[in-house]
């Protein structure tokens, strides 16, 4: 499958968040203003084009000569976590309002299972470099796309009336299983499973 077509799929028939449900946790606790979740989006989509270049040079270059493939697990997250703590740093030092609009979900991008399972799918997939690259920018542009809709969606609906039950997360996870059910309608056209 070319890189573009791996792009297009990542973004829109198998978004990380809308068919897999990876990296919920930050995506439903940070989408209540759209600037600050397409901020969020930037980082994750900026660590998942890294990280997944720099595990896949690691894994087939180093792991996989050496046949030490069973840790993959451990360095995939050593490579995640230095990533977003260099992410986290720049962004301290030279966007301090983004730095604490984000607070404690910044550092947690590490422990974002959207960035590991886009390492693991890499390799259980078994792309090429170019191919993960797409990958990984595909599935950030796309966890970027669903935060930042179900923001705008959640700005909305904020000044309408919700029953008291609903209100909060209850609303976020209708709202979610709407959207993906809007991307998985895509899914015939691209599929990368």
């Amino acid at each position: 499958m070319s890189p573009f077509m791996i792009l297009f799929a990542s973004i829109f028939t198998n978004n990380m968040i809308l068919s897999n449900f990876l990296g919920m946790c930050s995506f439903i606790a940070v989408s209540n203003e759209v600037k600050t979740s397409m901020s969020l989006g930037q980082a994750v989509t900026f660590v998942l084009a890294i990280t997944t270049a720099l595990n896949w040079i690691v894994y087939h270059l180093v792991l996989v000569p050496l046949g030490l493939e069973i840790y993959s697990f451990i360095v995939f997250i050593i490579v995640i976590a230095a990533s977003v703590q260099l992410i986290e740093m720049i962004i301290d030092r030279y966007m301090p309002n983004l730095y604490y609009a984000l607070g404690i979900f910044l550092p947690l991008i590490t422990v974002n299972c959207a960035i590991l399972g886009v390492a693991l799918f890499m390799v259980i997939r078994d792309y090429n470099f170019l191919q993960a690259v797409a990958f990984g920018i595909g599935s950030g542009l796309g966890w970027m796309l669903a935060i930042t809709v179900l923001a705008g969606i959640r700005t909305r609906i904020a000044r309408n009336p919700i029953p008291e039950g609903l209100k909060g997360a209850g609303i976020t996870i209708i709202i979610t299983g709407l959207m993906a059910m809007a991307f998985i309608g895509m899914a015939g056209i691209v599929n990368m499973t």
